[in-house]
């Protein structure tokens, strides 16, 4: 008969996500999860297997810390834009989450790979902007994939450490872009030919001013 946990799944997971938040992902490890329960390493393994499934559970239970937020953004006018600051807001005060999350070491990951997990943030926002701007599924995508490419980028920059940003300069930023993307949608020329960088001794299959005249 295996031995009864000392501790609970919930109770380990805590403790780990805790040593995560103050010191990092590269400080998970069984001796320090057992010294933050004040135990041995045996108890944490009657309940995982490896430290690679209490990783996992840390991140499951981060991740859920983090759509937790974003789902005030429901309560919010506009809404979408309310996503961002959370997702920017998590960044700088929960750092070593986000890292965990979104910013891990290892081999890089495809976009769509990065895009394809995010689970309940896709489904929330997608639904709000089809809510409060009248969009339909694949417009409110467009919007929802440029602008999450751009709040990732600053949530980044924050957690990383790489620069700071005031509220105001974030609903600044985020806004122009927000903006830009609903007059092209709504402009119903979402579809204009990307302009591709050629070098000035070719000839470029689209000139600049001609794209302007498309929108």
């Amino acid at each position: 008969m295996p031995p009864k946990p000392k501790f609970t799944k919930e109770e380990i997971v805590f403790a780990a996500k805790e040593i995560v938040r103050e010191k990092g992902l590269s400080a998970l490890t069984a001796r320090e999860v057992a010294e933050k329960l004040g135990s041995s390493p045996r108890p944490i393994f009657t309940v995982f297997r490896n430290m690679k499934e209490l990783q996992e559970a840390v991140s499951e239970s981060a991740m859920g810390d983090f759509n937790a937020r974003l789902r005030r953004a429901a309560d919010f006018t506009p809404a979408f834009k309310e996503v961002g600051m959370q997702m920017i807001r998590f960044a700088n005060e929960e750092p070593n989450l986000f890292n965990m999350l979104y910013l891990p070491n290892g081999r890089p990951e495809s976009f769509s790979g990065i895009f394809g997990r995010l689970g309940e943030m896709e489904e929330l926002c997608i639904k709000l902007v089809m809510r409060d701007y009248g969009l339909n599924e694949k417009e409110a995508m467009m919007l929802f994939k440029n602008a999450w490419i751009q709040c990732y980028g600053i949530s980044a920059l924050c957690a990383s450490g790489i620069a700071t940003f005031t509220e105001e300069d974030v609903l600044e930023i985020i806004g122009t872009e927000f903006m830009a993307l609903m007059m092209l949608i709504k402009s119903g020329k979402s579809d204009v030919p990307t302009i591709v960088p050629v070098p000035n001794e070719e000839k470029a299959e689209f000139k600049v001013e001609e794209i302007w005249d498309k929108l």
